[in-house]
């Protein structure tokens, strides 16, 4: 086997079979992305591959940051305004170091599919990948719509604020008919109750809504009109970055209460921002059940640990780590146990940064399934997890406690165009898991019967669940 060569990752004909006659084909959806509306939109041409791959001003894969500052790159060549042809040569000679790093993997297989460059990336070979990725990216194909559509993608997710007035996903669904952008509605300005911001945030989604928010039933129309908004628009997605989370049960009159102590900047308790986000969670519990929408909830990180660097360059630029927050499974339980009685649990997706949750949560979620096929479903191997190792354990996790032929699949959670050979990436992975349960006999060996579940964990699975409908 060689480097990247058909059956990479692929080590048993069982494997071989599944992904080159079922995996290979299937398009992709990609159900959370940070990629901007706006430049799909505007689809202009990258002026070179640094552009394109590594950072764009302040918009980057931080992914690949990280690693360089680890091999001493100076942050001019990172995130700054260096020379761009040296932060290509810098993050050469960075990847040359990554073996075992998934990144080593993604960066050269993106050579390989969207450039046909077959040459590893290394110092010696920048100079002739440099030019002639350049002048491929001044060609019409190499525009982001068609970029997106050689990958085969057939839906993408952004990640949008609450109060995002759309505007790029409309002009979108007006002028873009081979694949679909639509929204997802983050709501963390909501959230962030303790900041001296969420009184303008209010104040902002009252003037959207035509509604004075003050109190939970106020917050709660205003909502709903923004969640119609959204679902005018296409969304069927959204999303909550709880990097903590405590569960306080409050009544409507706290509640209440904690709104008005909020919009005047009073000093809250940690007991007050748990019962303001819990009373929260399960107003956006009942939402994304009224319009059938999926709730995704991303838990468990560090962010912006290096304070300098973050008053320096702002978040999103590769200073978090894997949360370190015991027992967060259990309150995200105890909030489902709340909506259970009320009635109110949507389709649902949990992921943790943190892989100690996760035995916690796949098991923690089957007390709350029914209603619609796999009702709660343990997210995929997220962030610093999207390794081989961390997909076959986030995999065999669901297998063992739910079921994984039910599972919606991959996720770039990407800023880059070039990021979506991360679906074959997984796609590789799951094949060969399963040809290794063939195998050893665990499961019946019927190419048909297995070829459909991969099918369906590419493809549609995801596309039946969000109901995205794609033909």
């Amino acid at each position: 086997m060689s480097f990247l060569d058909d059956n990479f990752l692929l080590t048993n004909e069982p494997a071989k079979k599944l992904y080159h006659e079922h995996a290979k084909k299937m398009p992709i959806i990609d159900y959370h992305c940070h990629l901007e509306p706006k430049d799909i939109y505007e689809n202009k041409n990258y002026p070179n591959l640094t552009r394109v791959w590594l950072n764009d001003g302040m918009l980057g894969d931080h992914y690949k940051w990280r690693l360089e500052r680890a091999n001493g790159v100076p942050e001019d060549l990172i995130t700054g305004d260096g020379d761009e042809y040296e932060k290509m040569m810098a993050w050469a000679g960075t990847l040359e170091k990554a073996i075992g790093n998934p990144i080593y993997e993604w960066a050269n297989l993106e050579l390989k599919r969207f450039f046909g460059i077959e040459e590893p990336l290394l110092k010696k070979n920048v100079p002739a990948i440099w030019e002639k990725a350049n002048a491929l990216l001044q060609t019409e194909d190499f525009k982001p719509r068609n970029l997106i559509k050689k990958a085969n993608v057939k839906v993408i997710c952004t990640t949008d604020d609450l109060n995002s007035d759309l505007t790029y996903h409309k002009l979108l669904a007006d002028d873009e008919k081979d694949f679909r952008v639509l929204p997802s509605m983050r709501p963390d300005g909501l959230f962030k109750i303790y900041q001296e911001s969420y009184p303008a945030y209010v104040e902002t989604l009252s003037a959207l809504t035509s509604v004075d928010v003050h109190d939970t039933d106020s917050l709660k129309e205003a909502l709903d009109k923004r969640f119609a908004f959204f679902d005018h628009i296409g969304g069927h997605v959204s999303d909550f970055g709880l990097d903590t989370y405590s569960y306080r049960h409050v009544s409507r009159r706290e509640m209440d209460g904690l709104i008005q102590k909020g919009l005047k900047h009073d000093s809250l308790s940690a007991d007050e921002i748990a019962g303001y986000q819990t009373g929260l969670l399960m107003l956006f519990m009942e939402l994304n059940k009224k319009y059938d929408w999926v709730m995704q909830l991303h838990v468990n990180v560090l962010r912006n640990m290096n304070r300098p660097m973050y008053e320096a360059i702002g978040a999103d630029k590769g200073f978090d780590s894997v949360g370190a927050q015991s027992g967060i499974a259990k309150e995200i339980l105890y909030l489902l146990n709340d909506g259970s009685i009320a009635d109110i649990i949507p389709k649902m997706i949990l992921y943790s940064t943190n892989p100690n949750d996760w035995m916690e949560l796949a098991t923690g979620m089957q007390s709350f399934q029914g209603g619609c096929v796999q009702r709660m479903q343990l997210g995929c191997a997220w962030w610093f997890n999207d390794t081989r190792e961390g997909m076959l354990l986030q995999l065999t996790t669901m297998a063992q406690q739910s079921l994984l032929g039910n599972f919606v699949g991959m996720l770039t959670d990407s800023r880059s165009f070039l990021s979506y050979p991360r679906h074959e990436y997984f796609r590789r992975v799951l094949c060969n898991l399963i040809g290794e349960w063939v195998e050893r006999g665990q499961v019946f060996e019927d190419y048909d019967y297995l070829g459909r579940i991969v099918e369906d964990i590419s493809f549609h699975n995801a596309n039946d669940y969000f109901r995205f409908a794609v033909k």
